[in-house]
């Protein structure tokens, strides 16, 4: 695990947009889990605005780690803030992008989503190899849609996972455990005072951090970076 700590969300967007650019432009196809929330929407900013054509978009395929069930054109849909962001701003083909259809029934979406990932990328031991998980967390420590009241769902057997929000009761379709896990690579993305508290707990590993989902990524193939601004790392030792 490495963890890398800038100025403020500005410098995480730089720094990880030049890590994605990176990542991309390669002699092969690239599977990216997309996340959603503030720190993605600085990210995919900064790469429509600077990136735009020094990135061969053609090569990376696009899923999100959690969609909310909403149609795409919600105010609170991942696609959506990616489509405003980033996709509508570049080059990117079409077929590229697999989202979550959040306007579909939860329980046959999840069904139909495991599919398309499954038969689209290479897999181990029946789960789609991401080259990138792209994660976000929770103030309540939770990281895609697997929130610390239903923490067993990271350790389903499936791939998705229909979630439940436990405020607002809004259901979400989520990857799981041994997706995140079984990615080349995995990224979280934390900026914010908001974020200290948990930031602290889990990577300082405080009693009963295992209780946040946050707390359990632990890729296989020990690739795991934490992007953090100095308002979430503050309280971290060293």
């Amino acid at each position: 695990m490495e963890t890398k700590i800038y100025k403020d969300k500005l410098e995480v967007a730089e720094a990880f947009s030049s890590y994605l650019k990176d990542l991309i432009n390669v002699d092969h196809q690239v599977f990216i889990a997309l996340s959603g929330g503030s720190t993605p929407k600085a990210i995919f900013d900064y790469m429509a605005e600077n990136f735009k054509d020094s990135i061969d978009w053609a090569n990376v395929h696009f899923y999100w780690g959690d969609e909310r069930c909403v149609p795409p054109e919600d105010a609170e849909s991942n696609y959506k803030m990616t489509v405003d962001h980033l996709f509508s701003k570049i080059d990117l083909p079409k077929e590229n992008i697999h989202r979550v259809k959040g306007e579909n029934d939860p329980e046959a979406e999840k069904l139909r989503y495991a599919k398309e990932m499954y038969d689209d990328m290479i897999t181990k031991d029946g789960v789609p190899i991401f080259d990138l998980v792209i994660l976000g967390m929770g103030d309540d420590g939770h990281t895609a849609s697997i929130f610390p009241d239903s923490i067993e769902l990271w350790e389903s057997p499936n791939n998705t996972e229909v979630a439940v929000h436990p405020d607002s009761g809004q259901k979400r379709i989520t990857i799981t455990g041994q997706v995140i896990n079984k990615a080349r690579s995995v990224a979280f993305l934390v900026t914010g005072e908001g974020k200290r508290e948990k930031v602290d707990e889990i990577l300082n590993q405080k009693e009963d951090h295992q209780k946040y989902p946050a707390s359990l990524v632990k890729p296989e193939s020990g690739n795991l970076i934490w992007y953090l601004d100095k308002a979430a790392a503050q309280d971290l030792k060293g």
